[in-house]
C-alpha cells in the first residue's frame, strides 16, 4: 500500500483554548493511539488533502520537528458541519509484526455478460474490512465481473485472499446484476402488441363459409322468379 508523509508539530497543550488557536491558524489537532502512550500533534489543513478528500486508501508515516517519525493508519475523522472543514483526526500506529484492519475500496474490473443483455450491475460493498501485516495491504480488492450474468452475485469468497483476510462473513454480497426495469418493461410491451395484432386479425377475418357483404354494406337478394 502506498504511504503518504505528514510533517507534524508536537502539541504542548491539549486544552479547548488551545485546540481552537490551532483551528484559527489553519492547522489541525491529531492523535496518535495504539503506542505506550497517546501522541498529540498537529499539521496544516493542506497536508491531510490526499489522504481524506479521496476514495483511495494510504498509509501514514508522521514526521514530527523532532525527528520522531511513526507509521499509522487513518482511524476518524470530524469535519465541520456546515464548512466540511476537518475539525480532528484521530490516527492508529501500526507496526511491521502486526496485523491491522482497515477499509479497504473494491474496484470493479471487466464488462459483465449480464450488463451486456441489458441487466445492471449493483455494487453493494464498496469498500471490505480487510485485516492484513502492514506491508501486505493492497491498494484496492479488484472484483473482475466479466462472467456475472443476469441474476448472478460475487460473494467476498470469490477474492483471492493469500495475503490478507476479508473480515466479512461468506455469504457477503459484493455486487449483483440484476434484471433492468426498462427490459421488463421492453418485453411485456412486446407481449401485449402481439396480443393486439392477434385480436385485430380474427376481427378482419370472415367465418368460412359466409357470404361476402355486397357493396353498399348488405348482402345482395337472389332475384324474383318471372
Amino acid at each position: 500500500m502506498k504511504s503518504i508523509t505528514i510533517e507534524g508539530s508536537q502539541r504542548e497543550s491539549v486544552g479547548k483554548k488551545a485546540t481552537k488557536a490551532l483551528r484559527n491558524a489553519g492547522r489541525v489537532p491529531c492523535v496518535i493511539y495504539g503506542g505506550e502512550a497517546p501522541i498529540h500533534f498537529s499539521a496544516t489543513e493542506l497536508a491531510f488533502k490526499d489522504l481524506v478528500y479521496t476514495p483511495n486508501v494510504h498509509t501514514v508515516v508522521v514526521a514530527l520537528e523532532d525527528g520522531t517519525k511513526l507509521a499509522c493508519i487513518l482511524q476518524d475523522a470530524q469535519f465541520h458541519p456546515v464548512t466540511d472543514r476537518i475539525l480532528h483526526i484521530d490516527f492508529y500506529q501500526i507496526f511491521d509484526d502486526k496485523e491491522v484492519t482497515m477499509e479497504i475500496p473494491v474496484k470493479i474490473s471487466g464488462n459483465a455478460k449480464g450488463v451486456r443483455n441489458g441487466g445492471v450491475l449493483r455494487i453493494v460493498n464498496r469498500k471490505l474490512r480487510v485485516k492484513a501485516l502492514p506491508a501486505d495491504l493492497p491498494d484496492f480488492i479488484d472484483a473482475d465481473i466479466t462472467e456475472m450474468t443476469i441474476g448472478s452475485k460475487m460473494y467476498v469468497t470469490a477474492i483471492e485472499q493469500e495475503k490478507f483476510k476479508i473480515m466479512h462473513v461468506d455469504n457477503a454480497v459484493i455486487c449483483q446484476v440484476r434484471t433492468s426495469r426498462v427490459a421488463i418493461e421492453d418485453e411485456v410491451e412486446d407481449e401485449d402488441e402481439e396480443g393486439l395484432e392477434g385480436e385485430e386479425g380474427a376481427e378482419g377475418t370472415p367465418a368460412e363459409g359466409a357470404a361476402a357483404p355486397a357493396e353498399g354494406g348488405a348482402a345482395a337478394e337472389a332475384p324474383a322468379d318471372a
